[in-house]
């Protein structure tokens, strides 16, 4: 409270002197923690770089005050904790590698075996060395000597071990006299390994910084065994076998909460339980943080420490003078000023997953330079490679670096999201170009971005199958940053894609935020734009009146605009929902007048959706004859313009008039085609509605169980996407079970599946 108040009124020095720091250990009290020094400073006033002086002057002092000590080395292992919890098949690993080395590999059984544990901060990378060790010695191997020392790799106030330091407590830990221990490196390392000759040791190396911090410590002889602890990569080191491990699953991670905290408490809150889980990451420090929190505080319910953690999730992952921050924080000092600004820039990317394209365009930076940091991250374990070529960021990891990007004023976030947002932006338009998508509004140049082009159709689609997620998220993420361009075109741009993939929920939502953004703004053909698209897929999802709504606001807009271009696609979509209330007249009404406007002004795909929902018009209305016409009419149009999306739908309304009209064969011809076209262009729901039509054709043909096989085929991909129109098909699957060939008649005839 105290520093709140005074903050504003105080100025640090520019300057920080090393015996400012000094002086405040000069009450022969505790030393002060460095969180706190740095709190302190903060609170102060103090930008980011002033801080960074602080901290480094406070770490200073901390290794002054012991750097000159003896290491820290011991001939017994740490103790190991009845709290250990999981790791069953890394342990299993680490014991069998122990105890049947090299097995497999090729390089014989006659080299020290050397198991290096990595992972991220606080992942329990020496509780499991800890626990591998102690079960080795307990089953009587490696009894013969145990040697541990602490590298002090990451230590908040010590500087690393050094290594000759260490030599020489090993050494003496092994019976050497302190005047027969000489005084380079290199002669204490030859020393070491031939003390450790034909002796059966375990040596535990915990924290190492680093390859060359460890490399000296190794011993020769194949009759020891070497476990490291790191949260670097050493891959550097020759015969190490790595074991990355990484956060906890949730039966792990609910089985050390109950540990700790108690079973019975957490039993009786499972929903507060698992989202403490949650937002402890699945980290095991966090977590066991979190349980000690709860264990010390009897009164609390497990749902306070839940809301605590959804608030402020690094400010109470704490207990006692332990916190997650400063582990994390250690990390984070230890990298070089070019890839803190990368991670911290990386908890500004919205979505769960990240290239080095993506990486490039968040930092305004060449792409090779981007994955040369992303695989720097990954060997600091501050990133994970979910698969080639993907990153992810653990959440916690996320919380952090947007806490410190947002303590450094020198972190761009702002600037780095609008780039990510436009590189989305430019590259979903070239795929969605890629695939011919209609009616794509216009970008401006792409500026200082990359964005990704797109040779095929199927490249594109590929990409925004993989894409989809971070799409959603970008977009959202633009839209609370009020970055309007992208807010309001990329939902038109993905609007191909996603009625191809059936996402119509996200559609619907998404279209919804770009038409709020646009009427803050005063643009009306943006709403209107947008409010089409909203429409279109609430009433693929059978929700009509809040897709009626949509429209005629819609069509308002245009008519006042005296839009006739955004009128007539108005007026197809709004034939189309007139058919689905079976205002048939009403329909034809609509969908001829816009036929015309939209010839008038040259939109040949407007002219084809029209013409597909104006035989769907005759077709209910038993005008078959006037139906097919326009079928084929918007089928011919629809190849000779590459609408392919049209040409699946034409497709299948001729198979669904020709099984009408009795004509099986020509039916199943029909739909073939459309399978055909479904598969080559991603229509997930008319691939299934063809599946459905073959279906029926197959049933009208007299062959019951290959009716029911592709009607269970249609049924798996319409109930996987959502589609109104599995219900249907799982009602005549039902149907045909209860039914013998006898009685194929009583079926009944198909759902009628015209689109």
């Amino acid at each position: 409270m105290l520093a709140k108040q005074v903050g504003p009124l105080m100025r640090p020095a520019r300057d920080i002197a090393l015996t400012t720091v000094v002086d405040t250990f000069k009450t022969e009290r505790r030393r002060l923690d460095l969180d706190l020094v740095v709190a302190i400073v903060r609170a102060l006033g103090a930008d980011e770089p002033t801080v960074d002086r602080w901290r480094e002057a406070c770490i200073k002092v901390h290794g002054f005050a012991k750097q000159g000590g003896p290491v820290g080395v011991f001939g017994q292992l740490p103790t190991d904790l009845a709290t250990f919890t999981g790791r069953r098949e890394e342990l299993a690993r680490l014991i069998s590698e122990a105890t049947h080395p090299h097995e497999g590999i090729g390089s014989g059984a006659h080299t020290v075996v050397i198991s290096a544990i990595e992972g991220m901060a606080g992942v329990g990378k020496t509780q499991l060395a800890v626990r591998a060790a102690h079960e080795l010695v307990r089953a009587g191997r490696f009894a013969d000597l145990q040697l541990h020392v602490n590298l002090r790799g990451f230590d908040p106030e010590l500087p690393p071990a050094d290594p000759s330091a260490v030599l020489e407590a090993f050494l003496r830990q092994l019976g050497v006299p302190a005047q027969q221990i000489p005084a380079s490196r290199d002669e204490r390392a030859a020393m070491y390994r031939d003390q450790l000759r034909g002796r059966s040791a375990l040596v535990l190396l915990d924290n190492a910084a680093n390859e060359d911090q460890v490399r000296d410590l190794l011993p020769a002889s194949s009759t020891s065994l070497v476990l490291i602890t790191s949260r670097r990569s050493l891959a550097g080191l020759d015969g190490v076998t790595p074991y990355l491990i990484d956060i906890f699953s949730d039966a792990e991670s609910l089985d050390l909460l109950g540990r700790i905290a108690g079973r019975e408490r957490v039993g009786a809150e499972p929903v507060a339980a698992a989202r403490i889980v949650e937002y402890c990451d699945h980290l095991p420090l966090a977590l066991a943080l979190a349980a000690a929190r709860l264990r010390s505080r009897p009164a609390w319910s497990l749902a306070e420490l839940a809301n605590r953690l959804q608030t402020g999730r690094l400010e109470a992952i704490r207990a006692g003078g332990r916190a997650i921050r400063p582990v994390l924080d250690l990390s984070y000092r230890d990298l070089a000023e070019p890839l803190r600004r990368v991670f911290c820039l990386l908890g500004h990317h919205p979505g769960p997953d990240f290239t080095p394209a993506m990486v490039a365009a968040l930092c305004g930076i060449p792409t090779h330079e981007a994955e040369d940091a992303l695989e720097s991250l990954q060997d600091e374990n501050l990133v994970r490679q979910s698969t080639p070529g993907r990153y992810e960021l653990h959440d916690l990891l996320r919380a952090f670096a947007l806490e410190t990007a947002a303590n450094n004023a020198t972190i761009e976030s702002s600037v780095a999201l609008e780039r990510l947002a436009r590189w989305f932006l430019h590259s979903a338009h070239g795929a969605a170009t890629a695939m011919n998508a209609p009616r794509l509004p216009e970008l401006a140049d792409a500026g200082d971005v990359a964005p990704l082009g797109f040779d095929s159709y199927k490249v594109a689609l590929a990409w925004l199958d993989a894409e989809h997620e971070n799409l959603i998220a970008v977009h959202r993420a633009a839209a609370g940053a009020k970055l309007y361009d992208t807010t309001w075109r990329l939902p038109i741009i993905l609007n191909h894609f996603e009625n191809l993939r059936f996402h119509k929920i996200h559609s619907a939502e998404a279209h919804r935020i770009a038409a709020e953004a646009a009427r803050e703004r005063g643009d009306s053909a943006v709403v209107a734009w947008n409010l089409l698209g909203a429409s279109a897929s609430l009433h693929a999802l059978s929700r009509f009146d809040e897709a009626e709504a949509m429209l005629t606001e819609a069509l308002r807009l245009y008519r006042s605009a005296h839009d006739r271009h955004g009128e007539a696609v108005a007026l197809g979509d709004l034939g189309n929902h007139y058919n689905s209330l079976g205002r048939y007249d009403d329909a034809i009404r609509v969908l001829k007048r816009g036929i015309a406007v939209n010839e008038a002004v040259g939109d040949r795909q407007s002219v084809i959706i029209c013409k597909l929902n104006l035989g769907v018009a005759y077709y209910l209305l038993d005008n078959l004859k006037a139906a097919t016409a326009c079928f084929q009419q918007a089928l011919t149009a629809a190849r000779a313009c590459g609408e392919r999306r049209a040409e699946c739908i034409a497709l299948g309304n001729l198979g669904e008039v020709y099984l009408r009209l009795g004509r099986a064969e020509r039916a199943y011809a029909f739909y073939s085609e459309q399978q055909q076209v479904a598969e080559e262009t991603g229509g997930l729901e008319y691939h299934g509605k063809s599946l459905a039509g073959l279906g029926d054709t197959l049933h009208a043909m007299g062959l019951l169980d290959e009716a029911r096989s592709s009607w269970q085929k249609a049924y798996a991909i319409l109930s996987e996407i959502g589609s109104p129109g599995a219900d249907k098909v799982r009602a005549l699957i039902q149907n045909s079970e209860t039914n013998t060939d006898d009685d194929r008649q009583t079926l009944g005839s198909p759902s009628s599946r015209i689109s």
